[in-house]
Order: C-alpha cells, then sequence, then structure tokens
C-alpha cells in the first residue's frame, strides 16, 4: 500500500480535487490531455482513484460534473496557451500557486525553456515526494520555490535564477479567486514588474454570476471551499490590466467546450483571461 503523505489543508487541499479532474480525464479514450502523475498524487494523499469517483466531490453529482468539465477546459486551454507563448519565444515560465500541476513534465518543451513553480512549503514538499517516488523526470528545466504570494515572492524568484528582461510567460490558474482584491492587485503588480515587453499573462477570474460560483456557495457540502473565495479583482480584470500595461482579452468558455467536443455549461465569459505586455 503507498504511504500515505500529509497534504496542506485549506487551499492547498483543493489542489487534490484538480489532480482527480485530470486523472479522471487521463482515463477516457478521447481525453485532451494526459497526466499520468495525477493518478500517484491521490493515491499518495489517501484518496481514491480517479476510477472509483466523480473529479469533484461535492455531494451533488450534477455540480460534479460541471466542475469537472471546468476543469478539463481550463487545462487543455492554458496548455495550449502556454506552448504557443513559449513556441512564440516566452522561454521562462512561471507558474504561480503551482499547487499538483505537471506541465514541466508532460508538456513538450522547446529547448531552453526554463519553468518555475512557487506554491506554500508543505505543498511542494508533498509534490516533490511524490514525484521522486514516480522518478519523474522534467522536460525542461525546473525550479521550485516555496513561497507565500501574498507576500514579497518577486526578489526570491530573481536570486533563483529568473531574468526580469526575458519574456516570460505566467500562469495563474485558479489561484485569484482565493486573494482578496488588495492581494490580487498585489500580486499582478508584481507580475507586471517582473515583465518584459512581450510577455504574456493567463489567469482564470472568478465571474460572480457565474453558475457553478452560484451553486457552490449555496451546496452545503461545498461550504468548505465557498469560505476560502476572497473574490479576486473587484472589478472587470480588463480594465484593471488597460491601466497597468497589458492589453488583454476573455475567452468565452462554451466557445472553448464547443471546440474540444465538449459540454461547455453557459455562455458566461468563463473568466479565462489573456494578456500581453506592452512597451513602456
Amino acid at each position: 500500500m503507498t504511504e500515505q503523505r500529509a497534504v496542506p489543508t485549506g487551499v492547498g487541499r483543493t489542489a487534490l480535487g484538480v489532480a482527480a479532474a485530470r486523472a479522471r480525464e487521463s482515463l477516457r479514450s478521447d481525453r485532451l490531455f494526459e497526466d499520468p502523475l495525477a493518478a500517484a498524487f491521490l493515491a499518495a494523499a489517501g484518496w481514491p482513484g480517479p476510477e472509483q469517483r466523480p473529479a469533484a466531490p461535492t455531494g451533488d453529482p450534477a455540480l460534479g460534473e460541471s466542475m469537472f468539465h471546468h476543469l478539463v477546459i481550463r487545462t487543455r486551454f492554458f496548455d495550449d496557451r502556454l506552448l504557443a507563448a513559449a513556441a512564440d519565444g516566452c522561454l521562462q515560465v512561471v507558474l504561480t500557486a503551482a499547487g499538483l500541476d505537471t506541465r514541466a513534465f508532460r508538456l513538450p518543451w522547446p529547448d531552453g525553456t526554463a519553468l518555475y513553480e512557487i506554491d506554500f512549503p508543505g505543498m511542494l514538499d508533498f509534490k516533490e515526494r511524490v514525484l521522486a517516488e514516480q522518478q519523474a523526470r522534467p522536460l525542461c528545466r525546473r525550479t521550485v520555490l516555496p513561497a507565500d504570494l501574498r507576500e514579497d515572492w518577486g526578489g526570491r524568484l530573481v536570486a533563483a535564477g529568473f531574468d526580469p528582461g526575458a519574456r516570460t510567460v505566467w500562469l495563474a490558474e485558479g489561484l485569484l479567486i482565493y486573494l482578496s482584491p488588495s492581494e490580487t492587485a498585489g500580486l499582478l503588480t508584481e507580475v507586471g514588474a517582473l515583465s518584459a515587453p512581450g510577455s504574456r499573462l493567463f489567469f482564470t477570474h472568478p465571474v460572480p454570476d457565474s453558475t457553478v460560483v452560484r451553486e457552490v456557495r449555496t451546496t452545503p457540502s461545498m461550504s468548505g471551499l465557498a469560505t476560502l473565495w476572497q473574490g479576486g479583482l473587484d472589478e472587470d480584470p480588463s480594465d484593471w490590466l488597460a491601466r497597468h500595461g497589458w492589453q488583454s482579452e476573455r475567452q468565452d468558455r462554451a466557445a472553448l467546450a464547443a471546440s474540444y467536443g465538449r459540454p461547455g455549461g453557459s455562455g458566461s465569459r468563463g473568466g479565462f483571461h489573456s494578456a500581453v505586455r506592452l512597451p513602456g
């Protein structure tokens, strides 16, 4: 039997839910991506495997399926955007709140790619132990940085080898909903300060009236998750980004899902954002 490893509680625990969705998708013959390490994280934490239960244990099967499809579409969308940015010369990749993300190990990065993963020490300790047990080998130069993104992390990233003068692609996937407006603004301001012109920023931002957000807030079994949500920016992210030197766009999740041949839910803009750092 696999030894159970301690996993951080609270926000850190949500990474297992994402891993469960990715492990379940990896079992499909028509999968949109393959994450061969996701099931290993579940086993190490003592969670049932992806073939034994839905991706999100919400107590509400319909809500669980909705969250599963959201996570799958989100994962594939950012996979595609990250690889396109790297192919275009953004060879520094920073995954903020990386959780149990395994893109360093499963995506075909261009030669010379340097990928940085930032998360809490407890999460990264769990992750590194499982990766070592699986003898996983990254497909790029990978650096792990234990840090709290609500505090001073930029200087530590530079000290770890990050070059602010080089074009970078940043990902904040499923993070900003757990930060307050001021914390979100602080994080994005630091990202901007470290971004050379032409850098890319991809992130999810909560849509307050989206179906999933409303259902999670009103589902008793999900109350623990809902209490962790702080909302992110208190204004349209496109407006904030425009004032701070970025050109941005939002992606319609339903249209994305249709392009992948998957259910997409409502036509809400979905909270998938892409931005390019402007000169000056």
